[in-house]
């Protein structure tokens, strides 16, 4: 694949509208899609995107079941979905052998959704288990509009937990912590092994030298090109990435090597009908989300 955006949300069509509605109200930027999977198909496929990893967030423990079983029906050669747990859920642990067994590839938390600040010890058992499973996190890290005061991963909580949990692979979205570039520069770029930074709204608001800084500190071996469209343009993010200077290799790295590597899949084109195809229908015994079972943030 020559481009996987590795931070994508979308939605069970029956939540999608009132889903969007309710996000760009908080976040106060016009959406790329409708939140549909089909329309953030047929976005991709216009900004020639060749597969995307989606995510989901659990907001409460009861969503735990259908969030994840929503996420497998519609895995496909080139859609990548990530479960969650909700860290409140007493059938937390369980829950990840069961996303590991529906083969979904990751899980992705939200501390501010979720309630939790990254660093507190009760955390480390999912973080650990998620780690033995060979499932990546991927963290909303920095600022987010719905607690702009109060934010529940900083890069100095994200230095403390990638420390105790080592075999653990840990993805930042937004380039390590959204609006936290400068602090990331100095506590997190090129200090962690097992540390990777998504670009998730750096299309929209990093400055390109600052990009760039943090892109030669930590490697763009551990860089993952993302958008979190609906909330910004993979094709502006990936055009900004190559106003860089970087080398042919290094762009191979960001714009899919890496994330083929994170998810553990053999580069290769989608099919014809690529990113536009429909998904699947569930298969049996896989329940449908409910109006507010499991929403994508």
């Amino acid at each position: 694949m020559n481009y996987i955006d590795f931070h994508v949300h979308a939605f069970a069509d029956k939540i999608a509208v009132r889903t969007i509605d309710t996000l760009q109200k908080t976040a106060g930027v016009a959406p790329a899609t409708n939140g549909t999977l089909a329309a953030t198909q047929a976005r991709m496929r216009e900004w020639g995107v060749d597969g995307m990893v989606l995510l989901s967030i659990a907001t409460k423990p009861s969503q735990h079941l259908v969030c994840n079983n929503w996420a497998a029906s519609v895995k496909s050669e080139c859609i990548f979905p990530f479960g969650s747990v909700h860290p409140d859920g007493e059938d937390a642990l369980a829950e990840l052998e069961r996303i590991k067994a529906l083969g979904l590839y990751g899980i992705k938390l939200h501390p501010d959704y979720q309630g939790f600040y990254a660093d507190e010890a009760r955390m480390l058992p999912i973080y650990r288990k998620c780690g033995e499973l060979r499932l990546p996190v991927i963290f909303h890290a920095g600022l987010d509009p719905i607690c702009p005061d109060d934010i529940h991963c900083t890069p100095a909580m994200a230095a403390r937990i990638l420390e105790k949990c080592p075999e653990t692979t840990m993805i930042l979205a937004h380039l390590g912590g959204n609006a936290m570039w400068d602090e990331v520069e100095t506590t997190l770029a090129g200090r962690f092994g097992n540390l990777y930074m998504d670009t998730a709204l750096t299309g929209r608001y990093v400055d390109e030298e600052q990009l760039l800084r943090i892109i030669e500190r930590h490697g763009a071996d551990k860089i993952l090109l993302g958008s979190d469209c609906p909330w910004d343009a993979t094709d502006t993010t990936i055009a900004k990435i190559k106003r860089l200077g970087l080398t042919e290799a290094q762009e191979r790295m960001i714009f899919a090597e890496n994330a083929e590597r994170v998810l553990g899949i053999e580069s290769a084109a989608p099919t014809q009908e690529g990113l536009l195809a429909p998904p699947e229908p569930p298969s049996a015994g896989l329940g449908s989300p409910a109006p507010g079972d499991c929403e994508s943030i």
